[in-house]
């Protein structure tokens, strides 16, 4: 226990220390108090203890009050404002002093100057911040990690945030940075090996973070008890190192797919440095080669020499950039042509010191343009002598050359052509599809195309032309103008169209003639088998009244028969267009003089007819072809009807908008449509095995259909019946 009678040596206690009273007022110091506060010597026993430190912070009064209370030392640390207004930070340490009987006296009050430690510290921190510098420590005796705060901001985690070894490990990218600190730390606990390495983590926000690594093992009695270290963000210097070599890597590839030589003058003392592609470019070898600036212009060609000195020169005195072009010869009498280019470099003062600058070989592209000149001579030529028109044209449309070949083929002079531009000329019909093949060379979506187009001629009629257009484009990928050749066909065009109204004319004859041979075949041999069985039926009958109906059978299959053939006669009329043959029909009239014909056919096969359709339903339709279509649909029905049952005939008909639909019934063989379905109109197609098959019929009256703007379908099952189902225009419907 500290007394007022043990501190009698206090005066020379080697740190600033006082005592005080109750009332807080000095009742001894050690020497040194005053130096450590930076107040002037003297008697202070008996003052007050902010009297003598008056620039003690006022709470610093509350804070010994408080301690005179207690029985522990107290410990703070406090800044003090000087007069002058700097300040001086202060590390106080306070414990009660009590008398012989027990009772609190005073106080014992040291006093540490920390001002530097302080400053240090807050210096330090600021360092860390702003390098983003954060450290670490690893304790191997309790597996126990820790991060500082500048740390744990790296990571992204909270401050509170506690890591693990695994969780700390889990922070590294995966892959070769994870294994790479894996095995750092390994050699660190095995080898004592310490780190200082560059990595990869991914914060805790899922960002991917380059990070500068160092790790230094603690070693006691011979083991390894620690680890600690520093953990840097480097992401933004690492980024741009990274984006420099590939940078500089490209400059390496660049220059050497461009065949570029680095070289500089030094203009201190009239040498040169080259790199190693300058040797290579003037074909002399490294280390025979002087770095002279006479040995770099003895290579260049004597007609350019005098050229490039006087460039350099007024490069030098700031008249202009250097940017020239010369020729070299090579130690082998080659001639290679160089473009160089260059900057001046000045020292702080601003005196020139060095040209730097680029060499790089065009002897290709010298040669390639020599090659180009003749090659657009030529081009000239070939442009203003090809007895195709040829043209150059403007991304606007206008004419930027025509030449002699297009003027004869639109009749204009090439100085009228100028005036125009292709727009002016071209069928309006054409215009919007040239415009948009042009758009889409504009576009870069093609190089060029071709299509078929009409031009006006001079004198108004239409020039027939196979138009094709090439984009050219400049340096930049742009489309600087267009080649067009313009084959005039004007000629064979008339005369395909002469050669196609041939075609139609021979083949609405043929047409026609095919009609004509099978209604012949067909329709008038139904009405000879039908006139022939009627009379025989006439001949073997006794009865008169049944001879009278079959006399009166007779003179209606005449009378059918003689229809038929007016028939024939306009179906060989000479006509172009069957559209000029239809006429509006009455279809239920139609069907029943197609059953009349056939009448004797009907009777013999005991043919049971069902018709159900408005008397005044008309269609649009050729007589013949309407007959022979019905007839041929009757007659099949009736020839491959059904062994088992007695064959039965269903017609019903309906308008829907334009169109008749006839539906054609019956409950013969049926057709197999999955084996036989898409060939059933084919010609000389047949589907079952009857001697009188011929497979023409349904063949001829698809096309009549078709011929007549209609179409047929069919519906059909084996054993039980066929469909068709036939759609004729509608009679006083408009053909368009």
């Amino acid at each position: 226990m500290d007394t007022l009678a043990s501190i009698l040596t206090l005066k020379d206690a080697p740190v600033a220390m006082a005592m005080v009273d109750k009332e807080l007022n000095f009742i001894n110091y050690s020497s040194i108090w005053f130096e450590e506060l930076g107040i002037q010597k003297g008697d202070i026993r008996g003052k007050s203890f902010f009297e003598v430190v008056p620039n003690t912070p006022r709470i610093f009064k509350n804070i010994l009050k408080n301690c005179l209370k207690q029985t522990d030392v107290t410990k703070i640390e406090q800044q003090h404002t000087l007069p002058n207004g700097s300040s001086q930070w202060y590390k106080w340490r306070v414990k009660p002093c009590k008398d012989r009987e027990g009772n609190v006296a005073g106080l014992i009050i040291s006093s540490e100057n920390i001002t530097r430690l302080k400053r240090t510290k807050e210096l330090l921190e600021t360092t860390e911040n702003v390098a983003r510098i954060g450290g670490w420590e690893l304790d191997l005796l309790t597996n126990k990690i820790q991060w500082s705060d500048i740390t744990k901001e790296i990571h992204e985690v909270p401050l509170s945030y506690v890591p693990s070894i695994d969780t700390a490990m889990q922070f590294y990218k995966e892959g070769e940075h994870r294994e790479k600190i894996r095995k750092l730390i390994e050699n660190a606990i095995e080898k004592g090996e310490s780190w200082d390495t560059e990595l990869q983590i991914v914060t805790a926000s899922g960002k991917d973070l380059w990070v500068r690594a160092k790790g230094v093992p603690e070693l006691i009695n011979g083991k390894i008890v620690r680890l600690f270290g520093v953990f840097q963000d480097i992401d933004t210097i690492k980024r741009a190192e990274l984006e420099n070599e590939i940078i500089v890597e490209r400059l390496k590839i660049a220059t050497a797919a461009a065949n570029v030589g680095i070289w500089e003058y030094h203009l201190w003392d009239n040498t040169q440095s080259w790199d190693d592609r300058m040797y290579a470019l003037y074909g002399v070898k490294k280390e025979s080669f002087t770095k002279s600036f006479e040995a770099w212009l003895s290579c260049i060609h004597p007609d350019d020499k005098e050229k490039v000195l006087l460039e350099i020169d007024m490069a030098l005195r700031g008249e202009k950039e250097f940017k020239t072009k010369f020729r070299v010869v090579l130690p082998s009498g080659d001639i290679r042509h160089i473009k160089a280019i260059a900057t001046l470099q000045e020292d702080k003062a601003g005196n020139r010191i060095k040209m730097i600058g680029t060499n790089w070989d065009i002897t290709e592209l010298i040669n390639t343009q020599l090659k180009l000149d003749k090659s657009q001579e030529s081009l000239k030529g070939s442009f203003e002598s090809s007895a195709v028109g040829m043209s150059l044209v403007g991304v606007d449309g206008s004419w930027l050359d025509v030449n002699e070949s297009l003027c004869k083929s639109l009749g204009y002079t090439r100085e009228e052509m100028m005036q125009l531009t292709f727009q002016d000329i071209t069928h309006p019909d054409d215009l919007d599809e040239d415009l948009e093949y042009l758009q889409a060379l504009l576009d870069g979506k093609s190089d060029s195309y071709q299509l078929e187009k009409r031009y006006f001629h001079k004198k108004g009629h239409i020039v027939y032309i196979i138009l094709t257009v090439t984009a050219v484009k400049d340096i930049s990928g742009n489309v600087s103008h267009f080649i067009s050749q313009i084959l005039d066909i004007t000629s064979r065009i008339e005369a395909t169209k002469k050669s196609n109204e041939l075609l139609k004319v021979s083949k609405s004859q043929n047409e026609s003639l095919t009609n004509f041979a099978h209604i012949v075949s067909h329709n008038l041999r139904s009405h000879s088998s039908n006139l022939s069985m009627l009379i025989n039926y006439l001949m073997e009958e006794e009865d008169e009244e049944e001879r009278k109906e079959l006399e009166s059978m007779i003179l209606d299959a005449s009378e059918s028969l003689n229809e038929t053939v007016q028939h024939l006669n306009e179906v060989v009329s000479i006509k172009t267009d069957i559209q000029d043959q239809l006429q509006d029909l009455n279809l239920l009239e139609g069907i029943r003089s197609v059953v009349k014909n056939i009448s004797g056919l009907l009777k013999d096969r005991k043919v049971q007819c069902k018709i159900d359709i408005n008397e005044d339903e008309k269609i649009k339709a050729v007589p013949a072809y309407l007959d022979s279509i019905l007839l041929n649909l009757f007659t099949n029905s009736i020839k491959y009807c059904s062994p088992d049952k007695p064959p039965i005939i269903n017609i019903t008909a309906k308008k829907t908008g334009d169109m008749v639909t006839l539906e054609f019934t019956d409950n013969g063989l049926g057709i197999d449509l999955d084996r036989h379905g898409d060939k059933i109109f084919g010609m000389y197609k047949t589907f079952h095995k009857h001697k009188d098959a011929k497979g023409i019929g349904l063949f001829i009256t698809k096309n009549q259909i078709e011929a007549m703007n209609g179409k047929i379908q069919v519906r059909s099952k084996v054993n039980e019946g066929t469909t068709f189902i036939i759609s004729f225009l509608s009679a006083n419907t408009t053909i368009k």
